[in-house]
């Protein structure tokens, strides 16, 4: 998930998260509770569409906070069907009610984006193509987006600047000298992180993959290009790694795929992601 992110820490950020999106709802205080004493209720979830599951690890820490029983009778990267039950709680009635919109919410949120990704997936499956997400997140959402992307069954790509280098097109605006630079970022960086350098052309790529980069990304390139910069690479850098990216559709990624890129990039796994139909009913 990210730089920092041992299991400890990804719970605190799960967990003020969480938090965050139920005082939204909440506000003062739910007005509903005012009115009449709590009793005990149970509710379930019920899919009104198909989809795959994402939001389960978000929701487990909201019901334990809220002391709401849950369980899952799918689990996260399930896929579901219509009329299918997704989870079943239990909960006295002003903590369910408190909490029913942003149980929706996160579950709708997430299990959209990991529903639109696995159809990305399951088309380039048959090529060994890694399909990677984006930094194309919203505000102070990029950790949770990011987690309904691998729910679907991609792989992240980094989560911030401080992942890796990449040198997109206005960075090459700056650099006098691909070469020099990379020699020069090889110094500074950390041993791990990769340098990753984005090509619009046959030329840049040839330009970056020289400049020894561990990275190409093909950029907006149609495939009939991508398939001239796989052909280069592996003739003479066959351990440099490529990537494909740049308005890349469910019309169009199979087509990349069959270039032989390693992985493969869309932004739209999360921005063009529409919304399931899921519900809760109270028992």
């Amino acid at each position: 998930m990210g730089k920092n992110c041992t299991r400890e820490n990804v719970g605190i950020m799960i967990e003020i998260f969480v938090k965050e999106a139920l005082h939204e709802d909440i506000g003062r205080g739910d007005l509903y509770a005012l009115v009449e004493p709590t009793i005990e209720t149970s509710a379930k979830i019920i899919a009104k569409s198909s989809g795959v599951v994402a939001g389960q690890e978000y929701i487990n820490v909201l019901c334990e906070l809220q002391r709401i029983d849950v369980q899952w009778l799918k689990n996260d990267k399930e896929n579901f069907g219509t009329g299918d039950v997704i989870a079943e709680f239990k909960a006295d009635s002003h903590a369910m009610l408190r909490c029913e919109r942003t149980i929706l919410d996160i579950l709708l949120h997430a299990s959209s984006i990991a529903t639109l990704t696995r159809k990305y997936v399951d088309i380039i499956r048959p090529y060994g193509t890694k399909l990677l997400d984006t930094r194309k997140t919203r505000p102070l959402l990029r950790v949770f987006e990011k987690y309904a992307t691998r729910c679907g069954g991609a792989v992240n790509h980094r989560m911030g600047l401080d992942d890796s280098l990449m040198i997109k097109d206005t960075h090459l605006k700056t650099i006098k000298n691909l070469k020099s630079y990379i020699e020069k970022a090889r110094e500074v960086i950390p041993f791990t992180a990769k340098i990753e350098v984005e090509a619009e052309t046959l030329w840049i790529a040839q330009e970056a993959m020289e400049a020894k980069c561990d990275i190409v990304m093909c950029d907006n390139m149609t495939p009939a290009q991508v398939e001239e910069v796989v052909k280069c690479r592996d003739e003479n850098y066959p351990h440099i790694l490529l990537e494909a990216s740049g308005n890349i559709s469910l019309d169009t990624i199979e087509s990349y795929a069959k270039t032989g890129v390693d992985a493969i990039s869309s932004g739209s796994l999360i921005h063009q992601a529409n919304w399931i139909d899921l519900s809760m009913k109270m028992d």
